[in-house]
């Protein structure tokens, strides 16, 4: 008994993966915008879990003076500890996700990604390649692709991702989407201004992606002023404001490639014919720079192969 007592204590004074993570990097580099983009994640994601591996010790882990920051004491002496371990973290991953050994390919998308547009595409690439057994893990987060803990990944942003290969895949402007029903009744939408009569179903931002598209952008390019680009209803994921809106429960903006088929079963409908918000943003594909598997190779041209197929049928653009 005391001895599993003493397991449990010592199990929950381990701090937040995610913020050992974001202080290693920070140490690093003693540069927080550095280790934003080494992570993939903004500035003030590194300093929130920063915050959080503080509130654990107790104590501050940097000195900070305007934009430099330098360890402390406990800062310094935590901070080899947490490097040799994470090298340790690597090489266990690379032993047990190598695919010799489990003929597996660890492969991280967004949520909305996997639903929307991989998932009802996968067992194609299974079909055409048996040999390789896709282990999909749907996170927003971290997904170490150098390090060899994930062989590919997908993610959403302007494709400057430090230590990988990144590859544009997929278009991500948006368009706005409602359920068939919204077209006719006493308030039909028509037009662009008739969305006054209508909920607008939003994106709630995330820490851990770049800025998407909003009502507020949407509205603004079409002068609509007298429109509140605010009030609505709120999701975290793009597929749940998707479904929000076939259900008939207002007016969603997202990108074309992630409501094509919703679209061609008449399950939504894209209201107005010049709807496109054009953004930076893409969805991107990465892989290790050098020394990826052929299993990660050959994924990634199938991913290519789809979505030049989308984009050929009119999928990918308005």
């Amino acid at each position: 008994m005391t001895r599993r007592k003493s397991e449990t204590a010592l199990e929950s004074r381990i701090p937040p993966l995610n913020a050992l993570k974001a202080f290693e990097a920070a140490a690093r580099r003693l540069n927080i915008t550095r280790a934003a983009e080494e992570l993939s994640v903004t500035p003030g994601a590194i300093s929130q879990q920063i915050r959080i591996l503080e509130q654990h010790a107790g104590a501050p882990l940097f000195h900070r003076e305007g934009r430099q920051i330098a360890l402390t004491d406990l800062g310094a002496e935590l901070y080899p500890l947490l490097r040799d371990g994470f090298d340790h973290l690597k090489r266990a991953g690379d032993l047990l996700y190598r695919p010799d050994r489990r003929h597996a390919l660890a492969v991280s998308v967004p949520p909305s990604f996997a639903a929307k547009w991989l998932a009802p595409r996968i067992a194609r690439f299974s079909a055409a390649h048996s040999e390789i057994e896709v282990w999909m893990s749907a996170d927003m987060r971290l997904a170490d692709v150098s390090g060899g803990r994930v062989d590919v990944a997908v993610r959403y942003g302007r494709g400057d991702y430090p230590g990988v290969r990144s590859e544009r895949l997929l278009n991500a402007d948006v368009t706005p989407v409602c359920a068939p029903g919204l077209l006719v009744g006493r308030q039909p939408l028509r037009k662009p201004a008739d969305l006054a009569h209508h909920v607008l179903i939003h994106l709630r931002p995330s820490e851990w992606e770049e800025p998407r598209p909003d009502w507020g952008a949407w509205l603004k390019a079409r002068d609509l002023t007298d429109i509140d680009a605010q009030a609505g209803p709120r999701f975290d994921q793009t597929a749940l404001a998707i479904e929000a809106a076939a259900h008939g429960q207002g007016v969603a903006l997202a990108p074309y490639a992630f409501v094509a088929d919703d679209l061609a079963a008449g399950r939504l409908v894209a209201p107005f014919a010049d709807g496109a918000l054009t953004t930076d943003f893409a969805y991107y594909v990465l892989i290790k720079r050098s020394g990826a598997t052929t299993a990660a190779r050959t994924f990634v041209a199938w991913l290519k192969e789809e979505a030049h197929a989308a984009a050929e049928a009119g999928v990918d653009d308005l």
